[in-house]
């Protein structure tokens, strides 16, 4: 009997992530990787961790187990940053099991998910696993079609739940906008749904002033949150915000799970995040690298592309969404990596087999130089007639 015989249903549909599948290829030292969301190395805290570190392991409890909801200083800070009482918040080991543990909570098989297209991919690994119906809003420059949203609604769809990256989405570095949020909160209000609000990018903002969350309209808001964009993914640390009484049904299903997150990743948090002066200069320093960053690759594109590819500035975040009419960029793929360069291919972030002309291109580990190589390259991977300039 083969394993394919005894899995699950759930799990035989299941896609791998077509970024994790692209690694392998980009860690080929020849390559310019625009393909990982990643933050740069370089700018990783390891000389901040290591001293905290020290301090961390002179308390034992750091090696002990600890409470499924999480160390309670973590909470008290997390509380205390978002606004809300720490028995809103729960420690997940990153926002991804955030998701996870929502999907097990609140969806049944054949539940409704809405959710932006382009969307979070990984988020739409969980939607599959969970046997939801995931239905697909379009997004522009201002986030997803909330008025497109609503005409479906009063047409009869239902959803359990709307999920939006509301910050800098991944992957179309778009920011949903004032207006829509209270516009999604309302209809959140009016049709019994919740809003899931992912926001791992909302810190990297590099221009324009924040925006509120989309909590700040409604109750209906459940609002995820990670460190590991602004400190270390390694670390795994992130939480959910939500109803005290939803949080604590959600608590039975992380205990379930994995008994609690680590103790010794919250431990190092709470000595980062509680260093007001340092976290605050720390973040200030990626905006500036990423926002840089940002600006070369988009000018780079407009640049080198002219008018035969579109391609989003994102006001914050890690990525772009770059369209290029009439190449079918998945297909080339290989060129491109054969002349050094990778993206992820748009087709990875839709349900319905749509982004064949699209791709997610990320800026965050490459050099200005590297960056504009990776857009030379780009051109001569994706027309066949050599670089456009």
């Amino acid at each position: 009997m083969t394993a394919d015989a005894v899995l699950a249903s759930r799990l035989r549909n299941l896609r791998s992530s077509a970024i994790r599948d692209l690694l392998a290829l980009t860690r080929r030292p020849e390559v310019v990787s625009l393909a990982g969301g990643i933050p740069d190395p370089a700018l990783l805290p390891r000389a901040r961790v290591a001293e905290a570190i020290d301090r961390v392991l002179a308390d034992a409890q750091s090696l002990q187990y600890g409470e499924t909801e999480g160390d309670p200083r973590l909470r008290e800070l997390v509380a205390a940053r978002h606004g809300c009482e720490p028995a809103r918040v729960l420690i997940t080991h990153g926002a991804q099991q955030a998701l996870d543990i929502l999907a097990r909570g609140l969806l049944e098989p054949g539940s409704t998910v809405v959710v932006e297209a382009p969307s979070y991919l990984g988020a739409l690994q969980i939607f599959a696993l969970a046997e939801a119906n995931v239905h697909g809003v379009d997004v522009d420059d201002d986030g997803m079609n909330i008025d497109a949203l609503a005409d479906a609604l009063a047409s009869g769809l239902r959803p359990a739940l709307v999920y939006v990256v509301a910050n800098f989405s991944n992957p179309s570095g778009a920011t949903l906008s004032a207006v829509r949020r209270r516009q999604l909160a309302a209809l959140a209000d009016r049709y019994g749904f919740w809003i899931v609000e992912d926001d791992p990018y909302g810190a990297l903002r590099y221009h324009g002033d924040p925006l509120d969350s989309i909590a700040t309209y409604s109750e209906r808001v459940i609002r995820l949150g990670t460190t590991s964009k602004v400190l270390a993914p390694g670390g795994r640390v992130g939480w959910l915000i939500a109803e005290s009484s939803l949080v604590r049904h959600l608590v039975r299903i992380k205990q379930a799970t994995d008994l609690h997150s680590s103790a010794l990743s919250q431990a190092l948090v709470v000595d980062l995040l509680g260093d007001d002066a340092w976290f605050d200069a720390h973040v200030e320093t990626l905006r500036r690298a990423y926002g840089e960053r940002a600006e070369v690759l988009v000018d780079a594109i407009e640049d080198h592309f002219g008018d035969r590819a579109t391609v989003r500035r994102p006001a914050g975040g890690m990525f772009t969404w770059v369209s290029v009419p009439g190449v079918d960029v998945e297909a080339r793929l290989p060129d491109a990596i054969e002349a050094g360069v990778a993206y992820v291919p748009g087709r990875a972030f839709f349900g319905d087999g749509r982004g064949g002309e699209q791709m997610r291109c990320s800026f965050a580990t490459g050099s200005p130089d590297q960056l504009r190589e990776a857009v030379r390259r780009l051109g001569s991977a994706l027309l066949h007639d050599g670089p456009i300039r």
